[in-house]
């Protein structure tokens, strides 16, 4: 019996390490049956869905499908789409979400998971390029965890740096909890202009370079940005415009995510397979939130995976349009 989408909508967000193959795999049968783009993907691999039955086994959907399909399961259509930004000549990707709160309950639940509550930060955006379009679930984001965070001084800045350094300066002498998310780019041209020493700061990069510097590896940018803000690691988001969950990390690259996301590394030379931990390969996403879309996906990120469920992102396959620290090369 395939289970219906509100009993699935009810467990996402109590799953457990110990129940997430068998949700995963429930979710599964129900895009299957729902999701005509996914279940003709699956059908054109001379998959048999009854003889599925470990996460292995799913197929993943390549992520390009978002740019040329409108991936939905049972509705018809979605008022919320989340876009990517894309680059000069490339088609972007087109999530469309019919329940915005599962994007919303996904974001809040990880941030407070990983970082706590919301309202002990003084929330601060540097967000230009996604700022200047429409469509980024990144955005939205930023915005709700400022209005949660009910700090006076968070906000967007999008070219007021003299401005953000006054904030961070302020800040810095009053004790208060502070993040700073912000692109890759507006972090470097930041600490270049403005160097601070600001230890007990989280500075959190979300990636995005499209071409506004040159590409640099992720330690590079890393050290750049420790150095040029006075801290002792540098955090990262995760994320994407096809996916609803994000993964964060606290340092070193090394990704941890919610328990309704997980990461499995397929060969790159047998995207239908996978390989062990601590091995190079692309990445796939199991994202039990992406319910209404497609819950299975293979990214064009390079990365490996830990035993403890951990993971890192070594690079990527082409200049598609992620954003997180995989838009870092390797």
């Amino acid at each position: 019996m395939i289970s219906s989408r509100s009993s699935l909508r009810d467990k996402i967000f109590s799953v457990s390490k110990d129940t997430f193959s068998d949700l995963a795999l429930e979710v599964f049968r129900y895009q299957m049956l729902w999701n005509p783009v996914y279940a003709n993907y699956v059908n054109s691999l001379k998959k048999n869905r009854a003889t599925i039955d470990t996460i292995e086994q799913i197929p993943f959907l390549p992520i390009e499908f978002f740019k040329s399909f409108k991936i939905l399961s049972a509705y018809t259509d979605a008022e919320t789409v989340f876009t990517s930004s894309g680059t000069s000549g490339m088609e972007s990707s087109r999530h469309y979400v019919p329940d915005p709160d599962l994007y919303t309950s996904s974001f809040r639940k990880a941030f407070e998971l990983f970082y706590g509550s919301p309202a002990e930060y003084c929330v601060l955006a540097l967000l230009p390029s996604y700022l200047e379009r429409e469509g980024s679930s990144l955005i939205l984001m930023a915005e709700d965890l400022i209005k949660k965070s009910a700090h006076p001084q968070s906000g967007f800045y999008l070219r007021h740096s003299e401005e953000l350094k006054n904030v961070l300066l302020n800040l810095l002498d009053s004790g208060q909890k502070t993040l700073l998310l912000g692109v890759t780019f507006a972090l470097l041209d930041f600490a270049e202009q403005f160097p601070l020493d600001f230890p007990e700061l989280i500075v959190m990069e979300t990636g995005g370079m499209k071409g506004r510097k040159k590409e640099m590896v992720r330690d590079e940018v890393h050290q750049v940005l420790k150095k040029g803000f006075g801290v002792r690691a540098i955090h990262s988001e995760y994320g994407m415009t096809e996916l609803l969950s994000q993964a964060y990390s606290k340092g070193e690259g090394i990704f941890d995510s919610p328990p309704w996301m997980k990461v499995l590394i397929r060969d790159p030379n047998d995207p239908l397979s996978l390989t062990g931990n601590g091995k190079t390969g692309g990445i796939n996403v199991i994202d039990l939130a992406n319910l209404d879309s497609c819950a299975f996906i293979a990214t064009q990120d390079l990365g490996k995976t830990h035993a403890n469920g951990s993971f890192e992102v070594l690079g990527r396959f082409d200049h598609s349009d992620i954003r997180g620290c995989n838009l870092l090369v390797l």
